[in-house]
């Protein structure tokens, strides 16, 4: 047993030893090979791995007219609108058309109670050849007063030229001259009088006065009858026949709906850029057909509430179909440049800073990140002032994430599916 034991230990050992020679020799040739497993490593990572292809849709920069419009929405109102207002206030005798009548300038819309107004007119008409009659008399008695007046004034001073001449010859004393001399003074007073009551300013004033009298009575009857001062259709008429309308009530509104003029409130800047005679176009509501139409109105003054500028655009109604009082979509166009270079409005890339650019498609068929200036946004198009020029390739879709430089490939939108008949 000693002996086995024994034999047994040496056999461990042995084992042992021999672990230890093979795990040195492991080290030594992990040490050994290394430096060229590192070698290896590093000549793998310097090969340069391939640039990926990234698929996108692209326009070209095209040449071009495009238009600066402004939209906004508007208020319709009638061409022209008349609230009619009685000038005399009295009951309704007549009237002669509803709401929805067509009428015409000078037509008769509606009589006023006027009995009473004729009575005063008659009064003004007897006052007035009252003082007419009086005015002809004072007339007739100033004419023979001023005949007579002239006639003794020259028969004096015939007498006292005579008398002169006499004296001078001495056949006549001083005496004769002085009496012919005081005759014809007061002849010439009279005659001078009787020129004076020839103006008749008394007469005259009672005249015109019971003129005027007359006049404004017969223009309170003529009040009574009331009639279109324009062209249109009647939309209102709260009153009917028989009832007295309150002092200033209009009893009758006539609209002029041949024509609309819709009005805006516009930002100073936007303002800034219209002139009366721009073109313009008026959306419905209902998506119904667009109007054109132009701007007749940009208000000179800030509106004092809004700050805000005021534009009116008029357009024909044609069949009325415009409503007064609805709201419509507004579309001006401030400016139109032509040959202008201009890009689909998505390949515009806008930084938080606001600065713009584009991701331009090269000759190496890359991305290129591309700083440009943009003008005039219109309907889904952007006008370049610079930056880009004609036949440029821009990326469209697909340029958010797109590193500068990336190698493209542009493929085609599939085209939309058509309705089968």
């Amino acid at each position: 047993m000693p002996f086995l034991n024994h034999g047994h230990i040496s056999s461990s050992s042995a084992h042992t030893a021999s672990s230890r020679v093979v795990c040195r020799r492991f080290v030594f040739a992990a040490f050994v090979l290394s430096p060229m497993l590192l070698a290896m490593g590093c000549s793998s990572s310097q090969e340069k791995e391939p640039v990926p292809l990234v698929t996108v849709q692209a326009a070209a920069v095209k040449i071009q007219t495009i238009e600066n419009e402004i939209s906004t929405d508007a208020i319709l109102y009638p061409h022209d609108q008349a609230a009619i207002v009685p000038k005399v206030t009295a009951p309704i005798k007549k009237l002669y058309v509803t709401r929805g009548s067509r009428v015409h300038a000078g037509e008769v819309l509606a009589t006023i109670e006027e009995s009473d107004l004729k009575g005063a007119l008659t009064e003004s008409q007897g006052a007035y050849q009252q003082a007419e009659a009086t005015y002809n008399s004072a007339l007739q008695s100033a004419e023979h007063d001023l005949k007579i007046a002239k006639e003794q004034f020259e028969a004096a001073q015939s007498v006292y030229d005579s008398r002169v001449s006499l004296y001078k010859q001495g056949a006549a004393s001083q005496k004769d001259v002085q009496d012919a001399q005081i005759v014809l003074s007061q002849s010439s007073n009279q005659f001078g009088l009787a020129q004076k009551q020839y103006t008749l300013k008394s007469a005259e004033g009672q005249l015109t006065s019971a003129k005027g009298k007359l006049a404004a009575a017969q223009a309170q009857v003529d009040y009574g009858t009331i009639v279109s001062p324009i062209d249109g259709v009647v939309t209102d008429r709260p009153f009917f026949a028989g009832e007295t309308p309150p002092a200033g009530a209009p009893i009758l509104t006539v609209m002029d709906l041949s024509k609309v003029v819709a009005r805006s409130y516009l930002s100073a800047a936007q303002a800034a850029q219209l002139h009366v005679g721009d073109a313009a176009a008026l959306v419905p509501g209902n998506g119904g057909t667009e109007i054109e139409g132009k701007v007749t109105v940009v208000s000179p003054a800030f509106d004092p509430n809004s700050t805000t500028v005021q534009v009116w655009v008029e357009a024909v109604n044609p069949g009325g179909r415009l409503k007064p009082g609805s709201t419509v979509g507004l579309k001006i166009v401030a400016s139109t440049v032509k040959d202008a270079l201009v890009v689909p409005a998505e390949a515009i890339l806008t930084a938080s800073d606001g600065a713009t650019s584009v991701m331009a498609i090269g000759q190496d068929l890359a991305a290129h990140r591309t700083s440009v200036k943009i003008g005039i946004r219109q309907e889904g198009e952007v006008q370049i002032l610079n930056g880009l020029k004609a036949g440029d390739q821009v990326v469209t879709q697909g340029a958010y994430g797109l590193t500068d430089g990336a190698k493209v490939t542009i493929s085609t939108p599939a085209a939309e599916p058509q309705d089968k008949d």
